[in-house]
């Protein structure tokens, strides 16, 4: 099925399904992140050092609210699932647009673990597989909510002495 979009609510009595061959991307290399190819699948992270950018959040309220062009990406939410272990895994912003959230890091032999608050600065996200996590498994949701502000959530595992993964370009 092609594209559909739908400009009042969607009912489904018995659920929706996301699932098949396209609702999952795997990211071998530093990659761009778009909604039209990103937004609502599940992103492999394959390059232990790669570095993914969001776009940038537009705000613009359409003209024409039912317009399936309009540029607005409020709401669009990535998730990202690594599955090579991270060295220097980056999940960068514009620039403009900044991080509000936290992410929750376990330690990989201990049942310690910290969690992070991003801070008001924040646009870059680094994961380097031990005390910023990053180990296969960890997952870092990000979602488009308010203009310049995207918000995360995320579960990572690490090891060692946790410290923030959150951090300024």
């Amino acid at each position: 099925m092609a594209k559909s979009t739908f400009s009042g609510p969607v009912r489904s009595l018995a659920g929706f399904i996301g699932a098949g061959y396209s609702s999952v991307v795997s990211l071998t290399a530093n990659t761009t992140i778009t909604v039209a190819s990103h937004a609502g699948k599940v992103l492999l992270c394959n390059d232990a050092d790669g570095v993914f950018t969001l776009p940038s959040i537009v705000v613009t309220e359409p003209t024409d609210k039912g317009d399936p062009n309009q540029l607005c990406n409020l709401g669009a939410q990535f998730t990202f699932i690594v599955v090579t272990a991270a060295t220097d895994m980056d999940i960068t912003t514009d620039g403009t647009d900044k991080y509000v959230g936290g992410a929750y890091t376990g330690i990989d032999d201990s049942a310690a673990g910290k969690t992070f608050i991003s801070a008001s600065s924040n646009d870059t996200f680094t994961q380097n597989g031990t005390t910023k996590g990053g180990l296969v498994g960890s997952i870092v949701v990000i979602t488009a909510m308010a203009s310049a502000k995207y918000h995360v959530a995320a579960q990572l595992l690490g090891s060692g002495t946790l410290v923030t993964p959150f951090a300024d370009a």
